[in-house]
């Protein structure tokens, strides 16, 4: 059985969030040197031992320039994580260096030790090593369970599909990233809905960051910067879904449109990696990372749908009481901030530092 063909997206439909404008393709690859890649894993086979079940699962690649180049040179990069029960392999680097070295690889819950060793050959064949380096590759993983829809426990992910959505990668010039029921997005439960993956890109004014302090009358002038945002929901009950401002789920509730829920989806998870062309360091971009787990928003756009938010930010650590409600182990968030400015990864060598490095305010 093959996936389901890609759905409109909502501007297909003439849905417009936010006042700033978005990029050609309205995803994530709209910034420079990004590419995205999924591998879909579905199949229907019996249960074991005769099958391994009904798989809706996959992996979705985020690549920032190539795998080997990547690896070799680095790019800034920010992490943050809001009630940090799920697991991100890799943030750490990110947290302590405020660089990435890897792609960044979405999986399922149960398939991410899969995923980060897969990982690893697929690198070593694109030349991020040399053959007499002693150093260590470390992939970015991250997870949502799929377990309502997927048969996890027996190995639905492969080596081949990481090694696929890696290849398969590709930017802007084939238009916008697939969302939805694909790649990690396959068994994804958004608002008692299908969920999967969404994507979306803005253009940003050097003068619009005046706007955020009420600033008045700034033209949109200055260098413009790429926004781009690539989200795996699996979280949410249907009367929380706003659309634009619209409370869309109780819309569908009070008028019957819905039947009982299936499941209780009070808990869940979202990964949310964000990419732009801004010349940013990886202690701003932790923070362009940690804002849409606090509650602050710059003027324009809005978020299509998201969890209850915390108004004041979020700590820096790996675990966040941030938010409302109790913290649930199956209640997380986590966001990766990455910057490709340089027409070309930085020159600066990878070298793993003998100690805690040093850190200093930048005015």
């Amino acid at each position: 059985m093959t996936p389901p063909l890609q759905r409109a997206r909502p501007r297909d439909l003439g849905i417009r969030i936010g006042s700033l404008p978005s990029g050609p393709t309205d995803s994530i690859v709209d910034v420079a040197h990004v590419k995205v890649g999924h591998a879909t894993v579905w199949r229907d086979e019996p249960p074991p031992p005769r099958g391994r079940g009904i798989a809706r699962t996959g992996v979705t690649a985020v690549v920032p320039f190539s795998a080997g180049e990547l690896y070799r040179r680095r790019v800034p990069a920010g992490a943050s994580v809001l009630n940090g029960a799920g697991e991100a392999i890799g943030i750490t680097t990110i947290e302590e260096w405020g660089v990435l070295e890897t792609p960044i690889l979405l999986t399922s819950s149960m398939s991410i030790g899969r995923v980060y060793d897969a990982t690893i050959p697929v690198l070593l064949e694109a030349g991020a090593i040399d053959g007499d380096d002693d150093e260590a590759v470390m992939p970015v993983v991250t997870e949502c369970d799929d377990g309502w829809l997927n048969t996890w426990r027996h190995g639905q992910i492969e080596p081949d599909d990481v090694r696929a959505a890696i290849a398969d990668a590709v930017g802007a010039e084939l238009g916008p990233v697939a969302g939805g029921a694909v790649g990690a997005g396959t068994g994804m439960v958004c608002f008692e809905m299908k969920g999967g993956i969404g994507t979306a890109s803005r253009i940003v004014h050097a003068a619009d960051r005046h706007r955020t302090f009420g600033v008045p009358g700034v033209a949109e002038s200055g260098p413009a910067y790429t926004v781009g945002v690539l989200a795996l929901a699996n979280f949410g009950r249907i009367g929380r879904l706003t659309v634009d401002g619209v409370r869309v789920g109780e819309t569908l509730q009070r008028d019957g449109w819905l039947g009982e829920s299936v499941r209780d989806r009070e808990r869940g998870s979202c990964v949310v990696v964000v990419a732009t062309d801004a010349p940013l360091l990886g202690s701003q971009l932790e923070r362009l990372a940690r804002a849409p787990a606090s509650g602050w928003r710059a003027p324009g756009p809005r978020p299509v749908t998201g969890p209850a938010r915390s108004s004041s930010p979020s700590p820096r650590g790996p675990v966040s009481r941030a938010g409302t409600g109790p913290r649930s182990r199956h209640s997380r968030s986590s966001t990766t901030s990455i910057s490709t400015r340089s027409s070309a990864p930085s020159s600066t060598p990878r070298r793993r530092p003998s100690s805690t490095p040093c850190s200093a305010r930048i005015p």
